[in-house]
């Protein structure tokens, strides 16, 4: 499902008086406060969903595809998802 795919669903799960765009921005809105959450208190969790959390990536070696030769990857900050086991016994 792709963010198109959602809003559809988001607005058929709303009902017909509500509009493609009124779903779009239901759609964004929820978004974007996920990422103002994990980007704030560094976690979001939704109770029968999952939590979103930042995770730390230590520097590392790695090694350049097209030239073969090693070179360090910096330490970095990136997003993980765990689904909660709601989420997980409904797959």
């Amino acid at each position: 499902m792709n963010k198109a795919e959602l809003v559809e669903s988001v607005q058929k799960a709303l009902g017909k008086e509500t509009t493609k765009r009124a779903a779009e921005d239901a759609v964004k809105a929820v978004l974007e406060s996920i990422a103002k959450g994990v980007k704030k208190d560094k976690k979001v969790q939704l109770i029968g969903f999952g939590t979103f959390e930042v995770k730390k990536r230590a520097a590392r070696m790695g090694r350049n595809p097209k030239t073969g030769e090693s070179m360090k990857i910096k330490a970095s900050k990136t997003c993980g998802f765990k689904a909660s086991s709601v989420l997980k016994k409904s797959l």
